[in-house]
C-alpha cells in the first residue's frame, strides 16, 4: 500500500495494519503514517477555520468548522443517489443549517422544537440512508453545534456569506469524487423507501425526535450551553442499528468526560498562560490516535475547554462540561428506553414475539 492510501486511512484501521506487520520497518512506516495523519488535519483545521474566522467574524467559527468536518467526510461517502439530486439537496441541507438553529433560538422553545425536529429530519433524510457511514454523526454534530452558537444582524449576513462558500467548496468535492455514482438513483427512490419498519428510518426518526427533544428541553431550562448535552445525547442515538445496546456508551460518555475534564484541568493549571491555547490543538492531534469512544470522548474535552474556560473560568468550565454531559446522556437514555418501547409495540415482528 502507497504511503499517501495509509494517509487515508482511519485510526481504527490503521492499528489492526500495525499490529499485523510482519516487519519492524512496516510497523514504523504505518505508524509514521498515522502521526503524519494526525498532524495534517490539525494543520488543515487550523488553516481552513482561522482565516475563515478572521474574515466573516470569530461568531461565526462555528460555521467554519461545519463546513471543515463536511469536507472531511463528503469525500469519502456519497449520499446514495445521482450527482444532480444531490448537490441540489447539499444547497437545501446547508440553507437548513444556515437557518433553522437560528429561527429556533429566536421562537418559544416549543415552537423551536418543531423547527429542529422538522429541519434535522430533512437532513437526515436527504444525507444519511446508509447510517453505517457515519454520515449521522457529521450532521447531528452540524446541527447541534450551530443551534448552540446562533448569530443575529451583520454576523447573520456574513453567516450566510460563509454557508454559500461552504456549499460551493463541499459541492465542489461532491462532484469531482462522486459524480459518476449511482447515476440511475434519485432522490425520490431514496425518499419513498422511507417506512416506520424500516430500520435506516426508525433511526431518523429516532435521531431527529431525540435531539429536537434535548435542544428543546436546555432552551427551556435556560441550561448554559445546552449544546454539548445536545452531542452527550445524540452519541447515544446515533449508535446504528438502533436495537444495539447503549449501556458501554453511556458509561464511556461518562467516564470520559470526568477523566477528560479533570485531566484538560490539571493541565491547564501547570502550563503557562501563554501555552495554554495550544491544549485545544495538542487533543485534536491526540484523538487522530484514538480508535475507542471512551478516548475520543477525553480528547474532545480539550477543545471545548479550551473555548469555554475563557467564559466560565477553567472550575466553571469543568463543572459545567460534566452537568450538561450527564444530564445529555441520562436523557438520551430514557429516550432510548421510550422509542425502543413505542417500537416494539408498533413492528409486526415485536407484536409477534409477544403474543
Amino acid at each position: 500500500m502507497r504511503f499517501y492510501d495509509m494517509l487515508q486511512l482511519d485510526p481504527t484501521v490503521l492499528k489492526p495494519k500495525i499490529k499485523a506487520a510482519e516487519t519492524a520497518q512496516q510497523r514504523r512506516r504505518i505508524q509514521s503514517a498515522m502521526v503524519l495523519r494526525s498532524f495534517l488535519i490539525v494543520a488543515f483545521a487550523i488553516a481552513f477555520i482561522a482565516p475563515l474566522s478572521a474574515i466573516f467574524g470569530s461568531e461565526n467559527t462555528p460555521m467554519a468548522v461545519v463546513i471543515f468536518c463536511a469536507l472531511l467526510g463528503i469525500r469519502f461517502v456519497d449520499f446514495g443517489y445521482c450527482i444532480t439530486d444531490s448537490l441540489r439537496n447539499l444547497a437545501i441541507v446547508f440553507l437548513l443549517l444556515f437557518a433553522a438553529p437560528v429561527m429556533a433560538s429566536h421562537l418559544h422553545p416549543l415552537l423551536g422544537f418543531f423547527i429542529d425536529c422538522g429541519a434535522f429530519f430533512t437532513i437526515l433524510l436527504m444525507c444519511c440512508d446508509k447510517p453505517e457511514m457515519g454520515n449521522g454523526g457529521i450532521y447531528s454534530f452540524a446541527y447541534v453545534f450551530l443551534s448552540g452558537n446562533p448569530v443575529e444582524g451583520e454576523l447573520l449576513f456574513s453567516r450566510f456569506l460563509l454557508t454559500l462558500l461552504g456549499f460551493l467548496l463541499c459541492g465542489g468535492i461532491l462532484f469531482m469524487k462522486h459524480r459518476h455514482k449511482n447515476t440511475e438513483v434519485r432522490f425520490l427512490h431514496i425518499a419513498s423507501k422511507f417506512d416506520w419498519l424500516r430500520e435506516e428510518s426508525r433511526w431518523q426518526v429516532r435521531m431527529a425526535l431525540g435531539t429536537s427533544c434535548m435542544l428543546c428541553l436546555g432552551r427551556f431550562i435556560g441550561l448554559e450551553r445546552f449544546m454539548w448535552a445536545g452531542f452527550a445525547c445524540a452519541s447515544l442515538l446515533c449508535s446504528y442499528p438502533t436495537t444495539v445496546d447503549v449501556k458501554e456508551r453511556f458509561r464511556d460518555r461518562i467516564v470520559g468526560v470526568l477523566t477528560g475534564s479533570l485531566l484538560f484541568a490539571v493541565i491547564y493549571s501547570l502550563v503557562p498562560t501563554s501555552m495554554r491555547t495550544l491544549l485545544g490543538p495538542i487533543g485534536g492531534f491526540c484523538l487522530g490516535f484514538c480508535t475507542q469512544y471512551r478516548y475520543k470522548t477525553v480528547m474532545n474535552c480539550f477543545g471545548a475547554l479550551m473555548l469555554a474556560a475563557g467564559l466560565y473560568g477553567i472550575e466553571g468550565a469543568v463543572l459545567l462540561r460534566v452537568f450538561d454531559n450527564i444530564v445529555g446522556v441520562v436523557f438520551g437514555y430514557g429516550f432510548l428506553f421510550l422509542f425502543q418501547y413505542l417500537v416494539e409495540k408498533t413492528t409486526p415482528e415485536a407484536q409477534a414475539s409477544n403474543s
